[in-house]
């Protein structure tokens, strides 16, 4: 018998006595929300008003044909308000925050897309708000930071160890600890302790409960292969829930290769041979570790998916071998997202354009009356810092030191 809050091996809820309360409250609260319809529908009523849902599936036919084989869709988790699948969550947890009665709300980011949301999220609901940052990820997702702070929200950078998406998420649990009775921890992704994992999968099962309906009307049949970028997995569990189950649809998760899953520098997790499992921010999962269990420092272009961790329920997917996970380099994401942007007219966020990395490395292999669906779990404007700098664009370097000049007058 799987124990609670577990996924096969993997999950749980290791947390101090000071939480047990607390957690007992949200797992109440989300229960009975997930009981509930009129609260799914509430939920559906405010993402379709006040955000863009359903997003849109877009047949990529200009890629499709340079490929020559598969049919390639796009979920368009990029048109949904603040830019990226975070909307869904963030959305679901503030309803909850509401029905808690609390009145503060702190969340971890690493991209700046789930802080984005959360500040968002914070301002429509009159909540106050504090976001933890890696300092890293401040410097390169500055543009996030501004919109995060001219929300209302106070972003605080985190100076402690690699300074980047684990020790925002170690920050963010030592403020909870301090402020319970007023605060809720807007978790970003399907980790942590439970029940975490699966509140964040099922608000953002939205996601593939629309990719279901809108692939049997557009291309009249299921897909073959499904494909998402893997951080801590939460825009991936949004996509592959409704598909778990049907027959003939495979699944592919694509983690951080970084600069090779053979040089250290990278955040592979499930592909790799860097992780093994064990117990950290309050869940058990394969975690990036040596073997004292220190976590080692992980590398990618695309800030959201340097995390040393993984959702244990991917992990026990994984496990089970009902998920495929692969690995895109750093040279390959900035390879596909030129591609993509000049044949479709489409940006990617660096993370989202993993997934592309291994769509069209199979879909040459696959029939043209085959279809699959890349999960583009958000768009690319806040990289435009990242993404100019990797092409070494000589007209933004131009800009930017004008730009400098200007401001240092």
């Amino acid at each position: 018998m799987v124990k609670k809050g577990y996924f096969g091996n993997w999950g749980g809820a290791f947390i101090p006595e000071v939480l047990h309360q607390t957690f007992a409250e949200l797992e109440h609260h989300f229960k009975t929300a997930q009981a509930d319809p009129a609260f799914w529908q509430e939920y559906v009523d405010l993402m379709s008003t006040y955000s863009c849902r359903p997003t849109p599936l877009t047949h990529a036919e200009n890629l499709s044909k340079h490929f020559g084989g598969a049919q390639i869709y796009i979920k368009r988790e990029d048109l949904n308000h603040t830019g990226a699948h975070k909307a869904n969550n963030v959305m679901g947890q503030g309803l909850l925050v509401k029905r808690m009665g609390k009145t503060r709300v702190i969340a971890e980011t690493g991209a700046g897309q789930h802080g984005v949301a959360t500040a968002t999220m914070a301002a429509k609901f009159g909540f106050d708000c504090t976001i933890y940052m890696g300092e890293v990820d401040v410097q390169r997702q500055r543009p996030n930071v501004f919109w995060m702070e001219k929300m209302g929200a106070t972003v605080v950078p985190v100076r402690d160890g690699s300074r980047t998406l684990k020790d925002a998420i170690n920050e963010a649990f030592r403020d909870w600890v301090t402020n319970v009775d007023t605060t809720h921890y807007v978790f970003g992704t399907a980790c942590g302790p439970a029940p975490f994992p699966e509140m964040v999968s099922w608000f953002q099962s939205i996601v593939g409960n629309e990719a279901y309906e809108q692939m049997r009307i557009q291309h009249g049949k299921n897909p073959a292969r499904i494909y998402a970028c893997v951080g801590g997995g939460s825009n991936a569990m949004g996509i592959f829930g409704r598909f778990l189950e049907e027959e003939g649809v495979e699944l592919i998760g694509v983690e951080a290769g970084g600069k090779g899953v053979e040089t250290g520098q990278h955040a592979a997790r499930l592909c790799g041979n860097d992780a093994s499992p064990g117990v950290a921010q309050g869940y058990r999962t394969m975690f990036l570790q040596n073997d004292d269990g220190q976590m080692l420092e992980t590398h990618s272009v695309a800030a959201g998916l340097d995390y040393v961790g993984v959702s244990p329920i991917l992990s026990d997917l994984w496990e089970q071998g009902k998920v495929r996970f692969t690995a895109a380099t750093d040279q390959e994401v900035m390879d596909v997202l030129d591609l993509t942007m000049k044949k479709e007219g489409i940006i990617p966020a660096l993370e989202s354009a993993h997934g592309f990395v291994q769509a069209f490395k199979d879909a040459p292999e696959m029939s043209t009356d085959e279809g699959i669906i890349i999960n583009m779990s958000g768009r690319g404007d806040k990289d435009i810092f990242t993404i100019a700098h990797a092409f070494d664009d000589p007209s933004w370097k131009e800009f930017i030191v004008q730009r400098a000049r200007e401001y240092s007058k």
